[in-house]
């Protein structure tokens, strides 16, 4: 897992290719990133279902119930499919924009 700040946000990054350990290490982990942006990057990753990307869920609402972000990157997928309660789009850059938006949002008191 690679993990690499930038201003307000962490990015998270497999660099095991296994996503089911990833995922493990991440809740395990999660306090260490409680108080930051997160982006969890997937895009190394080819063959992601809806119901892979379903099983961000639970941090999420954890993560913006604290009044953080929480997106998720991944390139190949239904973006349509995806429930309303996750953020996930295709690109770092969309995924920095989102939460740039979200903090401009919460700083407005929305």
């Amino acid at each position: 897992m690679k993990v690499s700040e930038k201003g307000h946000s962490v990015i998270i990054k497999d660099t095991q290719g296994d996503f089911s350990s990833f995922l493990t290490k991440l809740t395990n982990q999660y306090k260490t990133y409680e108080s930051l942006n997160i982006i969890i990057d997937l895009s190394k990753y080819d063959n992601l279902t809806i119901a892979d990307i379903k099983q961000f869920s639970l941090l999420s609402k954890q993560h913006k119930k604290a009044k953080k972000s929480f997106v998720v990157v991944v390139l190949n997928l239904d973006f349509n499919a995806v429930p309303e309660q996750l953020t996930v789009v295709p690109s770092l850059l969309e995924a920095h924009d989102i939460i740039e938006m979200e903090e401009i949002e919460r700083d407005l008191g929305f």
